[in-house]
């Protein structure tokens, strides 16, 4: 069971449907002993950074979520989801993150519309089996203000262009990312569910 963290912000549902449409079962979850039991953990991504780790270290779910992290794992972090595992963000005030990869969370240039919202393309930097069948120059969807800076060029699998290079699949060991939303990227975005469900089994 893939389970889908449930931090009070966002639709989950279409998330969960993506998955049972790829054929695997997926649960929403908000306690400690959900995120235990799950045979791997989504975070997906709607709403402001500081408000998520709030919501997240007062249910005890944090600590929780990196403890299986550090056991190995399977984890998906989507759009804020994958801001959230950076040591920093900025979001209307300085707010510590997970500290999983390394980088700040920061503003996208105001020369362009923000929120960045919309189809950009991928640029595949290297392969892995997240983006199994998806082709350099694909199209995802995107959704958000804010985005990730100062990182770690090794773990950047794929970028977009927005006026400025933005990390879009970003990946250590169990750890998997992605700055824009599968759930609504259609046939790329399903590719990539499914991709992660199959993992799933080997971790």
């Amino acid at each position: 069971m893939i389970g889908i963290i449930d931090y009070g912000m966002g639709n989950l549902r279409s998330v969960e449907k993506a998955f049972e449409y790829v054929g695997y079962e997926a649960k929403i979850i908000k306690d400690v002993d959900s995120v235990k039991e799950a045979h791997a953990l989504v975070l997906p991504g709607v709403g402001a950074f500081p408000d998520a780790m709030d919501t997240l270290i007062k249910t005890g779910m944090l600590e929780e979520i990196k403890r299986q992290i550090d056991k190995g794992k399977l984890f998906l972090g989507i759009c804020l989801g994958m801001q959230l595992l950076f040591e920093k963000g900025f979001e209307i005030k300085e707010t510590e993150g997970f500290k999983i990869f390394k980088g700040q969370v920061i503003e996208l240039p105001k020369h362009n519309k923000i929120p960045h919202m919309g189809w950009n393309s991928l640029e595949i930097k290297r392969e892995t089996s997240l983006l199994k069948g998806v082709e350099n120059g694909d199209y995802a969807y995107f959704v958000h203000s804010y985005y990730v800076a100062n990182n770690e060029e090794k773990y950047v699998y794929a970028v977009t262009d927005y006026g400025v290079q933005i990390p879009a699949v970003i990946i250590k060991d169990n750890v998997f990312s992605c700055q824009f939303h599968p759930e609504k990227s259609g046939k790329v975005g399903l590719k990539i569910l499914k991709n992660f469900g199959e993992m799933a089994k080997w971790f």
